[in-house]
């Protein structure tokens, strides 16, 4: 059985078809990531995935099931932007009401509670939440029922650094535990964090891409002598260039114990070592023709 299945799909205001025929099938639990500029139709595909809008032609199957059957969600949750959030009600009554709508014990709401790291403010009005209580609030509210699908619009956007690693933690643990993610983002560096499987949504086709062709893996370096290390580095034939504190190296054909040997061998004082992985980014520059004339 399909987590899930897209045959055909399309979708049109007015003279502006936003999904072009698009047809997906994933089977399996991991992570993909829903790309493309602001725009493009990314929220639009996602409601009509949960039947919120309707689509022109084409059929959704969500874990076996037509997407208009509402019993689907009961393995399958959406998680929205903050708006379809109540300001005057805590975020326990949020809980509550979906226990009560899944039918789920009161016990439910205290596990996600703290598995989400939220037991601090959980009887607070959301009023008086800032950006990065809400996003824990509505990933509670989307994993209380414990998905097979979980569907995400923008869960990253406007995370402080603690919370960002700790919704890149949860959805790491999620996805080993089977169940199947797709989120939307338009920021390329929180996504090559969390998954290499890319869905890219370019004039209203569906690209589905793995990353690995296109990945690049840079080390940030701080150093204190900067002279003998660019030296080596330029000997040794590393791809780098200067940074305020040190260098950036691209790591080629070389691996990583080449460069901490070269940094043994300098005797330079290295005050921090910091990875990057870059990919989609490269991928959707070229897609999107970013920078082009």
């Amino acid at each position: 059985m399909a987590v899930l299945a897209i045959n055909n799909l399309s979708k049109s205001f007015k003279n502006h078809r936003v999904l072009d025929g698009i047809t997906l099938t994933i089977d399996s639990p991991g992570i993909w990531a829903l790309v493309g500029p602001n725009g493009v139709g990314k929220t639009t595909f996602l409601n009509i995935l949960t039947n919120l809008s309707p689509a022109d032609s084409g059929s959704v199957k969500l874990v076996g099931k037509s997407n208009k059957d509402y019993k689907v969600f009961k393995d399958v949750s959406f998680l929205q932007d903050n708006t379809v959030l109540f300001d005057y009600l805590t975020g326990y009554d949020h809980l509550k009401y979906v226990c009560d709508v899944h039918k789920l014990p009161s016990k439910r709401i205290q596990e996600v509670v703290q598995y989400v790291g939220m037991e601090r403010y959980t009887k607070k009005t959301v009023g008086d939440y800032s950006l990065g209580m809400k996003q824990h609030l509505l990933l509670a509210m989307a994993i209380i029922n414990e998905p097979k699908l979980l569907l995400l619009d923008e869960p990253l956007n406007g995370l402080d650094p603690t919370s960002a690693i700790l919704m890149r933690k949860i959805l790491g643990q999620l996805a080993d535990k089977g169940t199947t993610i797709i989120l939307s983002s338009h920021n390329l560096a929180e996504v090559d964090r969390v998954t290499k499987q890319i869905l890219f949504l370019k004039d209203g086709k569906l690209l589905e891409e793995h990353m690995d062709s296109y990945e690049k893996v840079y080390y940030h370096i701080a150093v204190q002598d900067k002279p003998s290390v660019a030296s080596l580095l330029t000997a040794k034939a590393f791809d780098f260039m200067e940074t305020d504190k040190g260098f950036k190296v691209l790591l080629g054909s070389q691996d990583f114990q080449s460069l901490l040997d070269l940094l043994h061998q300098s005797g330079a004082y290295v005050k921090d070592l910091q990875k990057e992985i870059t990919g989609s980014e490269k991928r959707y520059e070229e897609l999107f023709e970013v920078g082009m004339v």
